[in-house]
């Protein structure tokens, strides 16, 4: 049984633990039938399911609940989910970070007739950041937006786009020319219906999502489809990510503690050369490592959701040392879970090796490990 002591700390109330519960006993009961051979179908009965339940409603804004994202809930969710499937992690993502530009800036309108439904589960949600030449380099993006009476016109491409191929309505960030680089930055929303859309290839990775390379043919959008103002898209896109950021850590911590919880099983269940493995010094010193790599993630995770819950403006250095940590230390995490279960934990289909592929992109999106050194080491340096 996983260790949940961690719920006890002072960063949480007693509204999370409550959650903590509830997530726990819906991934309990949904997430043992998942059909990853067919993720599209999979993503729509999961984002259903969760809406149905309830639990999207944590994705976007309520003004009716302060009109703010509690991020230690995101963050509780994700952790839970990842912790049980991977898949199903994503498929709640997804209509979190999809939404965030909605969420944060969009317009009463716009919220009333995408966040409803988004939250319900009955429509999904995409992130159109990323290009093939500008990943990390947000600011470097080229997909353009021409304004034409009362019109937007888009040209160009995105890439890696998760949920691309099945997400109802896509967050695109464009350029608008009002400056140089970040400054002539806007975002848009885009129903995946748009004439001048095209799905141009779907792409597969190691650990199998919906994933697509988007085309902007002469896609017209209406001028009414912006979110927030021209030229403020950098901005937002930043401050998506500075509240969801923290929450791929804690997916990395929910992966790490799985590949604990399957190690200390395998250890005390398996036998080497007449004792238990559990008795062996190396696997103990494995197991001593895991665990102290995961507590450290968890203070680091839940001390930058509980910031920005506690009111700051941004907690762009806390989130990326989150991030970083968390994710590169549940990497070694998994690697040792996979020694711990020897040929076992390289065979498909097994908990581990599952894992083993879940945690690698993670390292990468939403800011790669690289970039994440680079935000905090220009923190550290503005403030010498």
């Amino acid at each position: 049984m996983m260790d949940r002591s961690f719920l006890s700390w002072p960063f949480f109330d007693d509204v999370h633990r409550r959650l903590a519960d509830e997530v726990e006993r819906w991934a309990t009961e949904n997430t043992g039938h998942i059909d990853h051979e067919n993720v599209d179908d999979a993503c729509l009965n999961l984002v259903a399911g969760l809406g149905a339940a309830g639990l999207l409603q944590h994705t976007a804004v309520d003004p009716a609940a302060g009109g703010r994202l509690d991020v230690r809930s995101l963050c509780i969710i994700r952790e839970t989910l990842a912790r049980h499937d991977g898949l199903a992690d994503f498929a709640f993502a997804m209509q979190g970070l999809g939404t965030g530009a909605l969420s944060l800036f969009g317009t009463d309108a716009q919220k009333r007739e995408w966040l409803t439904r988004t939250r319900a589960g009955k429509a999904l949600s995409a992130f159109a950041l990323s290009e093939p030449q500008s990943g990390s380099d947000v600011a470097n993006l080229e997909l353009s937006a021409v304004r034409d009476g009362d019109s937007f016109v888009l040209n160009g491409e995105k890439t890696w786009i998760s949920n691309g191929g099945i997400a109802d309505v896509y967050t695109v960030f464009a350029r608008t020319g009002e400056g140089d680089g970040a400054k002539g930055i806007s975002a848009f929303i885009v129903p995946a219906d748009t004439p001048g859309l095209i799905i141009a290839e779907r792409l597969e990775v190691i650990a199998p999502h919906p994933l697509a390379r988007l085309v902007f043919d002469n896609c017209r959008i209406p001028a009414s489809a912006l979110i927030g103002s021209p030229g403020q898209g950098f901005r937002i896109a930043m401050s998506v990510l500075d509240v969801f950021r923290s929450t791929v850590a804690a997916a990395a911590l929910g992966f790490a503690r799985r590949a604990l919880e399957e190690s200390v099983k395998r250890a005390n269940g398996r036998h080497l050369f007449g004792a238990p493995m559990s008795e062996l010094q190396m696997v103990q010193g494995h197991i001593a490592d895991m665990a102290l790599d995961i507590d450290a993630a968890a203070l680091l995770v839940y001390r930058a959701a509980w910031l920005k819950d506690s009111g700051a403006e941004r907690v762009s250095r806390e989130a990326a040392m989150a991030k970083l940590y968390a994710t590169d230390r549940a990497q070694s995490v998994i690697d040792k879970a996979v020694q711990i279960h020897g040929g076992d934990g390289v065979r498909k289909g097994s908990v581990v090796e599952r894992l083993y592929r879940e945690i690698r992109a993670l390292r990468i999106y939403e800011g790669a490990s690289d970039v994440q050194k680079i935000i905090i080491a220009r923190h550290e340096l503005a403030r010498g």
